[in-house]
């Protein structure tokens, strides 16, 4: 079973930034888009970015289009969320996951695997 660590978060002023990083186990982790989803308080989890498994497409919420920046980096089994002009509004658990389908092409149809890592908080304070 693939494993997600998710790491990177942390408290920090409206209008800063951080970079969240997520560790994928397992040699296949360069066959599959991956994800950032978020969940805030109260709500459900929601979708924040996508990247295609060759890093060649990219889709984002609307919500934090222009703001977040997803990567990878495949020979570390390794894909990242650069969050800058934070808000309040975007305190939530961050987790990433990947794809249900390998070698898919671009990110749409980006369906998460039923298991997912622990998160990681980011609080951002106004």
């Amino acid at each position: 079973q693939v494993q997600l660590v998710e790491s990177g978060g942390g408290l920090v002023q409206a209008g800063g930034s951080l970079r969240l990083s997520c560790a994928v186990s397992g040699r296949t982790f360069s066959a599959y888009a991956m994800g950032w989803f978020r969940q805030a308080p109260g709500k459900e989890r929601e979708f924040v970015a996508a990247i295609s498994w060759s890093g060649g497409s990219t889709y984002y919420a609307d919500s934090v289009k222009g703001r977040f920046t997803i990567s990878r980096d495949n020979a570390k089994n390794t894909v990242y969320l650069q969050m800058n002009s934070l808000k309040p509004e975007d305190t939530a658990v961050y987790y990433c996951n990947k794809d249900k389908k390998p070698l898919r092409v671009g990110v749409g149809g980006f369906s998460p695997d039923d298991y997912w890592g622990q998160g990681t908080q980011v609080t951002v304070s106004s």
